[in-house]
């Protein structure tokens, strides 16, 4: 039978890598600020930044939330779309 971490357990498996993608996102969006152009209308762009307001949701879904972000509408007739 698996047991179940506590919080606390989860945060001190989980903390270095949380740590280590927050500062990857936060270089990221450092280099599109130094580079040349500009993004800000982007929808990609646009997607990021709501998917990061959504990890700041005290919900439980979190993932799924963010998944549907990125993710297309079901479209019943999606074979015919893509000629399947």
């Amino acid at each position: 039978m698996a047991t179940t971490m506590t919080a606390d357990e989860i945060l001190d498996r989980e903390f270095l890598l949380i740590r280590g993608k927050t500062l990857e996102l936060a270089a990221a969006f450092d280099r599109l600020n130094r580079a040349s152009g500009d993004v800000a209308a982007d929808p990609r762009l646009q997607r990021i930044w709501e998917a990061l307001d959504a990890l700041q949701s005290p919900t439980s879904d979190r993932a799924e939330q963010i998944q549907l972000i990125f993710s297309r509408s079901y479209e019943d007739d999606w074979r015919e779309q893509y000629g399947i």
